[in-house]
């Protein structure tokens, strides 16, 4: 297949060239989740994680954390060589690391479950740091910083680590503390850690493992080549679940994978195009699921077929608050301004209050800790929830939770999740949903991130009144970096790509496809007219 990356040529390019530090595109830079890029154009080398690496170093002597720090990494190729670069750093710097045995790979809400295992039962304080650029191509790699809270960094705590670790990189990696790979693996600081069995195990505090067992439920699993390829066999021995792997592949190329809608490779459990193999077996299991390569989204197909994100969102809040009398009565449901109103509608039919914040699932930390938060769910497919006795269980995306909830679901109310959402439709109306891109440059996404109500002059959308715009999440009020605007039947929300010239379009209808396409063309207008 002519678009298989080279290996050899990714790995020779992570470690022998060169970053400028001085150009923006080529610095460290936190997105959302991490700091992502490509060894080929220089934006992910061997210099960037050695940076980055004795920027937390740095970071967590400030902070006075000195508990271990948990690492993981997923399967993508360029992910091995900064675990091995990272452990030269932070075995340097003395920090007490917590690798897999063998080298094998953790997925992202394990490391988050285990630093708050571990900060609930020693006076020591934990963090982590996981290896992976989530679902994106082979080509890419990832490096993202989980503290003690266990889930992703504020974007304060992301800010110091990135300005400090291109302060080294334009200084020549001046401060860098590192050690050879092999000496490294001998520091009593050192230490290979079981990450498996531990959460494994625990499975049966979060999720009813039993009726899932008892059920006799047929799972299919598709790993997609992920990070979460051996906890499925431990699943099923311990557990009794009657699952099976389809796909038991890890191969850094992906080739198995079926391209997405672009003819690229991306392991988007979301995506139809990329869930086609794991589709086309929907009708030899009661419920199946594949997840992304860092585990923490996660695709859910019934023998109706692959489940819009959303729509199983609704779902699995319509059944967790119903069936977890541990949690506390006052618990509230998070989500992101560009879920679903779905959700919003089958909370306020269970009597449930919506805590709605800005993209990003940074925003849902506090509330998890807290139990504040029961549940926590971004449109892409990621979400969390608490323990049965209402504790957090992980307070990054748990796509392994998710994708046992589904069977759980099946289990014990004997409908899929999709027949549940079918009711839900009957019962609340049904939603058209849709994210598409519109053309702006760097002036017009600064204007329309920094906008407010008063810019939007219009007062209808798609034949509605408008009822709210906002640029601040009604849940906390925390900038949006957009707009929002809101109708009785519909809405659309408009945020800036940080990376291209274009502003992402969400938008919702419950009255139809061609309303939906009202909204859509209205928006950009609206839009336009607020940031002349």
């Amino acid at each position: 297949m002519g678009n298989l990356v080279n290996i050899p040529r990714l790995i020779s390019a992570y470690y022998t060239q060169k970053p400028d530090a001085n150009d923006i595109n080529q610095a460290v830079s936190f997105g959302t989740s991490g700091h992502r890029g490509k060894s080929f154009n220089n934006s992910f080398n061997e210099d960037h994680i050695l940076a980055i690496s004795q920027a937390i170093c740095d970071y967590r002597a400030k902070q006075g954390t000195t508990g271990p720090l948990f690492m993981g990494m997923d399967t993508h190729a360029l992910s091995e060589a900064a675990l091995r670069t990272a452990t030269e750093v932070f075995a340097a710097n003395g920090v007490e690391l917590y690798l897999q045995d063998g080298f094998s790979y953790t997925p992202t809400p394990v490391i988050s479950h285990a630093i708050l295992c571990w900060n609930k039962a020693n006076s020591s304080v934990a963090d982590g740091v996981v290896i992976t650029p989530s679902h994106n191509p082979p080509t890419d790699g990832g490096f993202k910083y989980n503290p003690p809270s266990g889930g992703p960094a504020s974007a304060e705590t992301t800010k110091i680590i990135e300005d400090h670790a291109n302060e080294m990189l334009k200084n020549g990696l001046k401060g860098v503390k590192r050690m050879p790979f092999e000496q490294a693996l001998k520091c009593s600081n050192v230490h290979f850690y079981d990450y498996v069995i531990p959460y494994v195990k625990d499975l049966g505090n979060v999720l009813n493992m039993e009726a899932i067992a008892q059920s006799g439920v047929k799972v299919g699993v598709d790993p997609l080549g992920g990070s979460g390829i051996y906890f499925w066999q431990p699943i099923k021995e311990i557990w009794g679940v009657n699952l099976t792997v389809v796909n038991e592949a890890v191969d850094p190329t992906f080739s198995f994978m079926p391209l997405d809608h672009d003819g690229k490779i991306r392991m988007d459990c979301s995506s139809p195009w990329a869930m086609a193999k794991l589709v086309a077996m929907k009708d030899k299991f009661d419920v199946a699921f594949g997840n992304d390569p860092d585990y923490d989204r996660h695709g859910i197909v019934t023998p109706d077929g692959l489940m819009n994100p959303n729509a199983f969102l609704s779902v699995a809040n319509q059944y967790l608050f119903q069936n977890r009398p541990g949690w506390k009565p006052t618990s509230k449901i998070g989500k992101t301004l560009v879920s679903s109103s779905m959700i919003d509608r089958v909370a306020a039919g269970i009597g449930k209050e919506v805590c709605e914040v800005p993209v990003g699932f940074k925003w849902f930390v506090d509330g998890l800790l807290s139990g504040d938060l029961a549940f926590g769910g971004e449109e892409s497919a990621g979400a969390s929830y608490l323990r049965k006795n209402g504790e957090a269980w992980s307070t990054d995306k748990d796509g392994i939770i998710m994708s046992l909830l589904a069977c759980e679901i099946l289990a014990v109310t004997k409908q899929t999740p999709s027949q549940i959402y079918k009711e839900l439709e009957a019962k609340y109306g049904k939603s058209y949903y849709s994210r598409k891109d519109a053309a702006a440059n760097r002036d017009q996404k600064d204007k329309l991130k920094k906008l407010s109500p008063e810019n939007v002059t219009a007062e209808t959308l798609a034949g509605e009144k408008i009822i709210r715009c906002l640029t601040k999440a009604p849940g906390n009020g925390a900038a949006i970096g957009g707009l929002k605007v809101i109708t009785e039947n519909g809405w659309f929300a408009a945020r800036p790509s940080g990376t291209e010239d274009i502003y992402k379009i969400y938008a919702e209808s419950f009255k139809g496809q061609d309303h939906l396409e009202l909204i859509n063309e209205e928006a950009k207008k609206i839009v336009l007219d607020a940031i002349k």
